[in-house]
């Protein structure tokens, strides 16, 4: 029988398969942490509390986790600036479907209102990155607010919050709380009229494209299947690469500013073009549905047309849909456009394979083949996280899917200072498993005491900083838009000295021919590595296609840099940078 209201919410959480709180120890929290102690840890039976040197890489943390394994995860923040840090990576987890479970506990209850010491509102302040959030009251009404924050935080999938002010968790808890029975998702059978719509719009169609996201988890053998019958090249989002690109005659890149290969050029050339399960918001990078017709299928009703027109709107889960497509649709003999497609992207990733073949031993250090190394060297069940940024560009152009790797990053909310944190919750969730963080130098800084957590449990993440001394992708933004780089660049750091204070093995590397084995070396410690890579501050990570508004804007930005006494600056860009173009 729980004593408290802090113990019964403990033992609701491992009622519910819990067993780690990634949390600050704090005043308003103390109920629980010490709940958490007499738990006895999850060695025996109980819970175990994760100390972390920021709630907002705890957040992160839990975020990580629960996409890994489909399960509720939980962290915490004590009252006022201590729940606030969490703010932030709860928005990545709503916002990347994570169930988590967010406990934000408060100042004394009778002081609510009073503008006492760290007095803030967190029941109204975490409305908008939670599918719930209740501010717990009485002894009875805990259990029910606490059960119902963990379901809507599983059904959502997203965010629970539960706030709870330090007095009230040392309330007599009351009798029992409802336990937490575990469901299987159902399937989502879209309405049969939509999809008979849809198939003979493709068998009108002389040339279809296929464009799929995170929907597509699942479905891999079912879309390829479908490309299959219909001749269609199948293009990808990021946050759908991991899903659909590996074994998959069929591919042909992404779109978008990270995007690579022939995805572009397929979507826009295409009389139909198929969207499965992708929310994708970037509207200048798909197709004018005057010239192409869209159709498109999603669980979620609300995605439906809501980035571009659909003339074929598809309600069901891709897995579902695409089974009864490829049933209903005639197939097609004509390859051409498939063919066609395939060979650009085919010439498209030689000509950028054989580009930095050739650079790899000559510095400064060329990204593209530091991550190919990392890649080629990594375990094929490996996790790894990427920080918003350049490290998303190279992730989603380099890093090689399997169906066991696993790729997570804030590619919705796009907060810096992600790769870190979500690697310590993947290393926690799968300790066995090999965890590779592709940070950058800028947001690594952001929560660089995260460093310490890993080294204090000892988990064998590996970090490799991609180390330009710059804001890569925001220096690019500010070039295709017309302005020269100003405030993106940052102090040279030894980030393999600081790694090396803490605890972990680590080595900083300059010379491109160090880098395969200072890359072996750190795979083969069993502890926290670091290599810290020295990259080419002016390389840039150009799009698959440029249009003419970018090419005037990097025009007009180089003219200003010129114009302010930059042109040295100006000429080395254009060295670094002529090979991502040559050949191409």
């Amino acid at each position: 029988m729980a004593r408290t209201i802090a113990d019964q919410l403990v033992a609701q959480l491992i009622d519910a398969g819990v067993d780690h709180i990634y949390g600050i120890v704090g005043d308003s929290l103390n109920p629980i942490v010490d709940a958490v102690r007499r738990s006895g840890g999850a060695a025996k039976g109980g819970i175990d509390w994760i100390h972390v040197r920021n709630e907002e890489a705890a957040a992160f943390m839990a975020a990580a986790e629960a996409q890994l394994t489909g399960r509720l995860a939980v962290c915490a923040g004590s009252c006022g600036p201590g729940n606030l840090h969490l703010i932030n990576g709860l928005y990545d987890a709503q916002r990347s479907k994570a169930p988590v479970l967010a406990i934000a506990s408060h100042i004394p209850s009778s002081q609510i209102g009073s503008g006492y010491f760290q007095e803030t509102h967190p029941e109204r302040l975490f409305v908008e990155c939670s599918e719930y959030c209740e501010l717990i009251s009485t002894a009875a009404q805990s259990p029910r607010v606490v059960n119902a924050a963990m379901r809507h935080a599983i059904a959502g999938p997203g965010v629970g919050v539960v706030v709870l002010s330090g007095d009230i968790a040392e309330f007599e808890a009351s009798d029992s709380f409802p336990s937490l029975v575990p469901t299987e998702r159902p399937a989502l059978v879209p309405a049969e009229a939509d999809v008979q719509r849809l198939a003979e719009a493709i068998d009108r169609a002389k040339t279809v494209a296929i464009f799929a996201g995170a929907g597509v988890e699942g479905a891999h053998d079912e879309v390829v299947a479908l490309a299959e019958r219909i001749k269609a090249p199948v293009g990808h989002t990021l946050r759908g690469k991991q899903w659909i690109q590996w074994d998959n005659p069929y591919d042909v890149g992404m779109t978008g500013l990270l995007g690579y290969g022939a995805a572009h050029a397929g979507m826009h050339d295409a009389d139909l073009l198929l969207l499965l399960g992708t929310d994708f918001p970037y509207e200048q990078f798909l197709p004018d549905p005057s010239k192409v017709v869209i159709a498109q299928v999603d669980s979620d009703a609300s995605h439906l047309g809501r980035r571009v027109s659909v003339a074929h709107p598809v309600h069901g889960d891709v897995k579902a849909a695409v089974e009864r497509l490829t049933f209903l649709v005639a197939e097609k003999s004509d390859r051409r456009f498939l063919d066609r497609t395939l060979k650009k992207h085919d010439k498209l990733l030689s000509s950028v394979v054989g580009t930095y073949t050739e650079v790899g031993t000559k510095a400064p250090i060329h990204p593209e083949f530091a991550i190919t190394v990392i890649d080629e060297a990594a375990a094929s069940d490996a996790i790894f996280t990427a920080d918003t940024g350049m490290g998303n560009v190279w992730q989603a152009r380099y890093v090689t899917p399997t169906p066991q790797r696993r790729l997570i990053g804030s590619f919705i909310h796009g907060s810096m200072a992600n790769a870190l944190p979500h690697a310590i919750g993947a290393q926690v969730a799968h300790p066995g498993r090999q965890v590779v963080a592709i940070a950058g130098d800028g947001g690594l800084s952001m929560l660089l005491g995260e460093l310490i957590t890993a080294a204090a449990y000892d988990l064998p993440v590996k970090v490799f900083v991609f180390d330009n001394s710059t804001l890569g992708l925001v220096k690019l933004e500010m070039l295709v838009d017309g302005f020269p780089d100003y405030g993106v660049d940052v102090p040279n750091v030894d980030f393999a000295g600081i790694a090396r204070a803490i605890g972990f093995h680590s080595v900083r590397i300059e010379d491109p021919k160090d880098l395969r084995d200072a890359v072996d070396a750190a795979f083969a410690h069993r502890g926290p590595a670091l290599v810290d890579i020295v990259t080419d501050p002016l390389a840039l990570s150009l799009p698959p296609a440029i249009t003419g508004d970018q090419v005037k804007g990097f025009a007009l930005a180089m003219s200003k840099i010129v114009l302010h006494g930059g042109a040295a600056e100006a000429v080395a860009m254009a060295r670094s940078n002529i090979r991502h173009v040559r050949g191409l």
